[in-house]
């Protein structure tokens, strides 16, 4: 039987592997980062070819870290990519900080999150959640679930991959974090070394779509 972790769980295992100077937590990002970009291709081998565009939703914290690693891989195969950043560039922790500068260094500036901007993007192949994971203790900001629900919601097919889980739900129980219907319905969700108990428990956990679990080194 697969073991299922908690939030604070992971958490502890990847600290404990970081203070053993096993790795570093920027090597973590960037390999969590190829995981998503490897389970995208692995799911839809179609995406390979061909002209395509992607939008990077990237949160405050290092799950949005994560998503800068995505972005810039995947420009790196050519795609065009649009990255929208939920918070304070100069805020973000030190290693999702190093990957922002290093995506703005590469390929320009993110996007500001404004919701026509958002919700506005038009046509894409790809929608990544990378805006919160499993560190959020509390409900989508309405701010956040209005322009992506209407950019979603949108007349051409879009492909939603959330980074960890879907940004709402809980990690450990599954549900709605607050009781409200306001969790990313997504395709596939990539999580990193073991599922969390929210993956599998909860009557939100048939919102994760697809989960595919990556190695990262752990």
């Amino acid at each position: 039987m697969t073991e299922l972790l908690t939030a604070a769980q992971m958490r502890a295992i990847e600290q404990a592997a970081i203070e053993s100077g096993e790795v570093t937590g920027l090597q973590l990002m960037e390999r969590a980062g190829q995981g998503v970009v490897e389970a995208i291709f692995e799911e839809w081998p179609e995406l390979e070819g061909g002209d395509r565009k992607a939008v990077i939703l990237c949160g405050p914290g290092n799950n949005g870290g994560d998503g800068f690693v995505v972005a810039r891989l995947l420009k790196e195969r050519g795609w065009k990519v649009e990255v929208f950043l939920y918070g304070n560039a100069d805020k973000l922790p030190s290693d999702a900080k190093a990957n922002y500068e290093r995506w703005r260094a590469a390929f320009g500036e993110t996007n500001s999150w404004n919701h026509a901007e958002v919700a506005g993007v038009g046509r894409c192949d790809l929608l990544v959640d990378a805006l919160f994971g499993i560190g959020l203790d509390r409900s989508v900001p309405d701010d956040i679930w209005e322009p992506i629900s209407d950019l979603y919601a949108g007349d051409h097919p879009v492909r939603f991959v959330a980074v960890d889980v879907p940004s709402g739900l809980d990690a450990d129980l599954g549900g709605d974090i607050e009781g409200e219907l306001s969790v990313f319905v997504v395709d596939v969700t990539v999580t990193f070394h073991q599922l969390k108990r929210g993956h599998l428990e909860g009557e939100c956990s048939d919102m994760c779509g697809k989960v595919i679990v990556k190695d990262i080194g752990l």
